[in-house]
């Protein structure tokens, strides 16, 4: 079911909606710098999560702990990651 899953067109352009279109951070930049895509870049994404699930490095942004003057490390991954998190998540 996993396999069939990751294989499927139809839960990539799922993922690909929920991080692009529903998520809230979807307007937070990874290392590519790609903040929001077009419909047209939607669909070529879906195309490129296909298979390779090797991931990007990730953009590190220190935030502050709350009530405290320590900063803690928040990787943030590019959209096409995120995408690929999606879609295993699902399987």
């Amino acid at each position: 079911l996993q396999r069939l899953l990751l294989k499927s067109y139809y839960a990539r352009l799922l993922a690909v909606r929920r991080v692009t279109q529903d998520n809230q951070g979807k307007k937070t930049a990874g290392m590519d710098g790609v903040i929001a895509i077009s419909p047209k870049q939607r669909f070529t994404l879906v195309e490129e999560i296909k298979g390779n699930f090797k991931a990007k490095p990730l953009r590190r942004v220190w935030i502050p702990k709350p009530g405290r003057d320590e900063k803690r490390p928040l990787g943030i991954p590019t959209i096409r990651d995120r995408a690929k998190q999606a879609l295993v998540k699902m399987a």
